[in-house]
């Protein structure tokens, strides 16, 4: 059941996790790849955090909303909507793959290729990243929104979680902008444009459960973005959390988030 007040508070969260692709553009300029250690474990909080709250009360409160009207198919509706967010996610990885090579944007000069050359590439990468970002980021967007329309503490972990992600994906887009055009601004225009996908996500979210969605079904849409929320965790976040840093980190982050979010879940209920 949605609570109307709680709307307005989910759609800030949804702005403000989605605009922390700002913070990794202005990032990408005062700090190398090699000092994000702490982003190491900060990636890996969130994906413990997102993981948690996926399987452990997403799924269990999308049973038991589907569970009311759906006694004798609901654990399959939950499992169905499931599948359905690992399904769009995929999709969305397969049509619109997000990985750019960090070494290559870190170091772009190369003597094997022209200026030109290298600067179209440079200005592709940062594009097609940027568009990437900005499809990925719907889905996360509608995932904030929905968690924090049903439940205010689990919604600001969520945003927590995902509004860390976005700081490396600013950087990816900012790096490649910055070394093409030299302006510092534009990188960050686009990193924070890149975000901007989220809170579109929730206006979508918003539009869904006004107009079309019953009621009955909100369980099912959860169980989806559990889905989503997971596969991002694996996909995405503990990738990146290696890369910045080193497994030993990544999971010193995924355990204090999980303990995180379990303690806030048990003092907050």
């Amino acid at each position: 059941m949605i609570v109307p007040n709680n709307i307005g508070i989910a759609f800030s969260l949804t702005m403000l996790a989605g605009l922390t692709t700002a913070i990794g553009g202005a990032i990408a300029f005062i700090t190398q790849k090699d000092n994000l250690k702490a982003l190491s474990v900060g990636l890996g909080f969130s994906a413990g955090v997102m993981i948690f709250v996926s399987l452990v009360d997403i799924l269990p409160g999308a049973k038991d909303m589907l569970k009311i009207n759906f006694p004798n198919c609901f654990e399959w509706l939950v499992f169905g909507g499931f599948i359905l967010g690992l399904v769009v996610s995929v999709a969305i990885d397969y049509f619109l793959p997000d990985h750019v090579d960090t070494q290559e944007l870190l170091n772009p000069d190369s003597p094997e290729e022209d200026n030109h050359y290298k600067h179209y590439k440079l200005k592709r990468a940062g594009m097609l990243t940027a568009i990437a970002i900005c499809v990925h980021n719907f889905p996360e967007g509608m995932a904030t929104f929905l968690t924090t329309t049903q439940n205010i503490t689990l919604g600001v972990s969520v945003a927590l979680a995902i509004a860390i992600h976005n700081i490396p994906e600013g950087i990816a887009v900012a790096l490649p902008i910055y070394h093409v055009t030299g302006k510092k601004r534009y990188a960050m225009l686009y990193a924070a444009i890149s975000g901007i996908t989220e809170p579109i996500g929730a206006l979508v979210g918003m539009l869904v459960f006004g107009l079309f969605l019953p009621q009955i079904m909100v369980g099912f849409l959860m169980a989806a973005v559990a889905g989503i929320m997971t596969y991002i965790s694996f996909d995405t976040l503990l990738p990146l959390a290696k890369e910045y840093g080193n497994w030993h980190l990544s999971i010193l982050g995924i355990m204090s988030g999980i303990l995180f979010i379990w303690l806030s879940l048990i003092l907050l209920a």
